[in-house]
């Protein structure tokens, strides 16, 4: 995944939400609307979170030391998950408070009446070009993929994290125009309490399958089932390479990947062809697969009963 499409995609989220955030909790101080508070804080979350992942790639681009010689490139996946953790509490929870507060003690909006509906259009409006530069650089790196395919199978965490985010804001926006403008054509704040409510559920649910995705990446995934292919055939391909025994994967990073494989040579083959093997099978693997950067390979001899790694 393009580290620059998703900076950009970052950078484009993080300008507009600072922008909405503060029209919005302008429009609050003058309608009184909870919805409108909600969304506030939730555009606040949001360009903490975008922080947080400038921040993060920033860091993971660290050259490796001798405590960490595997790099940083992880640390993109902690901020990642810090920022599931700002969503379900700085937004999701707030909100959920916010709507048991308003709807305990309903009242109507009595001052700056269709400010709210102005702000939340024109909010939209920004969020949707935010969100468009979120799809244009996901469509340059998914390829085939389904957009739900996309976010559960990325290893970068950048782009569906703003993809999700994003497409949250645009129904929180949604659901707080639908509560404004009920509680401004009926006079009851109960609406306003639900528009706020339905928002925190949102945020929560949002924040929760963030969380998920990004906890798989910071346990540590293998390689997708394609990269594996391409490394499995270029290892078979390799001079003085009979077999692949078995190997493993481990992403170090969204663009780094750890290979360790066990290979079969011929049993008569002296310590300088099996050199020469090894060092053709690391070179045809990083010709296919770019990021395998960490190549470890084993030679072995094929025994009898023993069998094949998968293809």
């Amino acid at each position: 995944m393009s580290t620059e499409g998703s900076t950009r995609a970052v950078v484009t989220a993080l300008a507009a939400n600072l922008g909405i955030a503060a029209t919005k909790f302008a429009a609050y101080l003058l309608s009184g609307s909870s919805a409108m508070l909600a969304e506030s804080i939730h555009s606040v979350a949001d360009s903490g979170n975008q922080a947080l992942l400038l921040i993060g790639g920033r860091r993971a681009a660290r050259r490796a030391t001798p405590e960490h010689p595997f790099g940083f490139g992880r640390e993109r996946y902690l901020y990642a998950f810090l920022v599931a953790i700002v969503l379900f509490s700085l937004g999701g929870l707030f909100a959920l408070y916010e709507a048991w507060h308003k709807i305990r003690d309903p009242h109507p909006i009595t001052a700056w009446h269709w400010v709210p509906v102005a702000v939340l259009l024109v909010a939209a409006v920004l969020e949707g070009f935010a969100l468009r530069t979120a799809v244009k650089e996901s469509n340059a790196v998914r390829g085939s993929a389904g957009w739900v395919q996309f976010v559960r199978r990325a290893k970068a965490p950048e782009l569906p994290v703003i993809l999700l985010e994003d497409t949250g804001a645009l129904l929180g926006l949604l659901f707080a125009l639908a509560g404004v403008s009920l509680t401004l054509v009926t006079g009851n704040g109960v609406w306003d309490g639900l528009g706020t409510g339905a928002i925190g559920v949102l945020l929560v649910a949002i924040a929760v399958v963030l969380a998920v995705e990004v906890k798989s990446l910071l346990i540590g995934e293998a390689a997708g089932p394609e990269h594996q292919r391409l490394i499995r055939d270029a290892l078979c391909a390799a001079d003085g390479v009979e077999d692949l025994i078995h190997m493993r994967t481990l992403h170090l990073g969204p663009e780094e990947l750890l290979v360790a494989a066990k290979i079969a040579v011929d049993a008569g083959d002296d310590a300088r062809h099996v050199a020469r093997a090894i060092d053709d099978a690391e070179a045809r693997v990083r010709a296919a697969v770019p990021i395998a950067r960490v190549i470890y390979l084993e030679p072995d001899i094929r025994r009898a009963g023993s069998a094949a790694a998968p293809r």
